[in-house]
């Protein structure tokens, strides 16, 4: 049975990640159902991923407004669709904010999780690629971070990620049936190649590409980096950057390798490059992608920031078949296509 047949629920699909891995799926020949809350997305996101894979491919997609919280709402869906697997992206995903609301966070990661489960238990759909973090290895003593580390999380956020880690390893092994995968994606950046999608993020954003990209459109005056004693080349905190059409093509890896093994049980694998880039070598490659100058304001570390985080990528590498295609020069210049294109991400102008 070839993917023309399988039909994937991917739950926060109109998000960062998940509109890019839709475009993959829908290429691959999947049909893809997606649930959103469109809490931090909006519907123009899957409008534009029609509009990115043409009129055929697009009858292949359906989105569906809904919240995993409510279990009706899985249910509904469940109850006239048959799904071969699920891609679980929804989630709340900012540090800060976590540590600001954990109840939020718990609600949103943890009970629309285990609701996504059973839902998923009664109609015997036991195929799950999971979105983890690299920020289950928290503060990691050595790096590169190998899958089989000690587990530790510094804010609520990591601990969603590593509570909903250990519920899937438990209810994988009460009930063999099931094959989970569970990817720990290090910093995905970049766009699609187009500049028709990328991340819009609403507020402040949280993490540094979005940052940067607003500030060279004008959005933002400046650049905080948090941290610039740590002790490495340039001071700057140093993380594995991964560009979001290789993280896209690291969850149909992931699919298939659910279709093909059926003892998979449940495993978790590293998504990056497998190399650190410093925060201020990231400002340089954006500065030369874009020709804008990006003013920075040197401040403070955050508090529960690690110095050195970047992923060993072998285990993906020898059982997915799947490795990074691209340098941080093309995460730069895809971020940049779609910044100059879209200054204001999905909205026009306020």
């Amino acid at each position: 049975m070839g993917s023309l047949e399988r039909t994937i629920l991917v739950t926060g699909g109109a998000g960062f990640i998940g509109t890019h891995t839709v475009v993959q799926l829908l290429k691959e020949g999947f049909s893809v159902s997606i649930l959103d809350n469109l809490d931090n997305s909006v519907l123009e996101a899957v409008d534009r991923v029609r509009e990115l894979v043409g009129p055929k491919l697009s009858q292949k997609l359906e989105f569906n407004l809904g919240d995993l919280r409510k279990k009706e709402d899985i249910e509904n869906l469940f109850s006239r669709t048959r799904f071969d697997a699920v891609i679980h992206f929804a989630g709340l995903k900012a540090v800060g904010e976590s540590v600001a609301f954990p109840r939020r966070y718990f609600d949103n990661n943890l009970v629309g999780t285990i609701n996504l489960y059973e839902v998923m238990a009664k109609y015997d759909c036991k195929k799950m690629v999971f979105s983890s973090s690299a920020t289950v290895y928290g503060q990691p003593e050595k790096i590169p971070c190998v899958e089989d580390f000690e587990l530790v999380a510094l804010n609520p956020y990591g601990r969603t990620k590593l509570f909903l880690e250990e519920i899937a390893r438990d209810i994988q092994k009460a009930e063999p049936g099931w094959g989970i995968i569970l990817l720990r994606y290090f910093n995905p950046v970049g766009a699609h190649e187009s500049g028709t999608i990328g991340e819009d993020p609403k507020g402040i954003p949280n993490n540094l590409m979005p940052y940067i990209q607003q500030v060279a459109v004008g959005r933002l005056p400046e650049l905080n980096v948090y941290g610039h004693d740590y002790p490495t080349k340039d001071g700057s905190a140093v993380r594995d950057y991964i560009h979001v059409m290789d993280l896209a093509d690291g969850h149909i890896a992931a699919l298939r390798k659910l279709f093909t093994n059926e003892d998979i049980g449940c495993t978790a694998y590293n998504l990056g490059t497998g190399q650190g880039t410093s925060v201020l070598e990231m400002v340089a490659a954006f500065e030369k992608a874009s020709g804008k100058k990006i003013p920075i304001k040197l401040c403070r570390r955050r508090p529960g920031d690690a110095t050195a985080v970047y992923a060993s990528t072998e285990k993906a590498k020898k059982e997915l078949g799947w490795t990074a295609k691209y340098g941080v020069e093309e995460m730069c210049r895809d971020q940049w296509k779609w910044a100059s294109s879209n200054p204001w991400g999905y909205q026009k102008k306020p």
